[in-house]
């Protein structure tokens, strides 16, 4: 089967710290290839926690849109375990060069595990199985930072990563699957990251058979994302859903 599970739907620093969503970012299962995007903190426990189990070794890549700890903690041990300890050489890591140079948190002792590290660049295509992926463009946030176009045979999902609304974002995410993270009801001055508005106007410009709502601070989760998610819906006319831990999508629902 096709499918994204959410291993966790964190975003910002108190609820990641505090634990009050799970940080495992998202594994994707798409035509026979498995790729993990954002293994933050818990990953590697939320995979063996699954059910039924995933197992880090049937990763085929590892995608990092940036180096931020909620999204970037179990880089290293996710490394690891795709590879049985290093003892199979095998996978591809997609990364920004910031997590690789200066203060890296790609740690030099695991890239020699894995068949290749590819540096993300804007506006780039890049192939891991038998899927491809581009990074259309750079998004505004404290750290290099891309967002996703991800194509299958049958299916396309855009997941649109941390960065401040700027204009024409939308049009760089037509998937038929489309994954937000929004982070902040409201959005406030110097703080690079979503807002409900931000979302729903990005919502009704592209109108994807399905939205995803993710990676929710602390006054999304106060303000209940489930009802967000319905509300867009109803206003909007589309399916909006916000995810769970442990959610898992069935892509075949939602070909091209």
């Amino acid at each position: 089967m096709n499918k994204l599970k959410f291993l966790g739907t964190a975003g910002a620093r108190f609820v990641v710290t505090r634990q009050l969503r799970k940080s495992g970012g998202i594994w994707l299962t798409l035509d026979d290839t498995n790729v993990l995007i954002d293994p933050g903190p818990g990953s590697l426990v939320r995979c063996l926690a699954s059910r039924p189990k995933l197992n880090p070794m049937d990763l085929d890549g590892i995608i990092l849109t940036h180096r931020h700890i909620d999204h970037s903690n179990d880089i290293n041990i996710m490394m690891e375990a795709m590879t049985n300890g290093g003892f199979k050489k095998k996978g591809i890591v997609f990364a920004p060069i910031d997590a690789l140079e200066d203060d890296p948190v790609i740690l030099k002792h695991f890239r020699n595990h894995v068949e290749n590290i590819e540096v993300l660049k804007e506006n780039r295509e890049y192939n891991v199985g038998n899927i491809s992926f581009s990074t259309p463009i750079k998004h505004i946030h404290g750290v290099e930072t891309y967002g996703l176009n991800i194509h299958g045979k049958n299916n396309s999902i855009s997941i649109i990563t941390d960065t401040q609304y700027f204009k024409g974002l939308e049009s760089h995410y037509r998937g038929n699957v489309l994954i937000l993270n929004v982070v902040l009801l409201e959005g406030k001055k110097g703080i690079p990251h979503l807002s409900v508005k931000d979302v729903e106007k990005i919502i009704s410009v592209n109108k994807p058979r399905l939205s995803i709502l993710t990676h929710f601070g602390m006054t999304l989760i106060r303000a209940k994302p489930w009802e967000i998610a319905k509300n867009f819906s109803e206003k909007l006319g589309v399916k909006v859903i916000a995810a769970r831990d442990g959610m898992e999508i069935d892509l075949g629902d939602y070909k091209k």
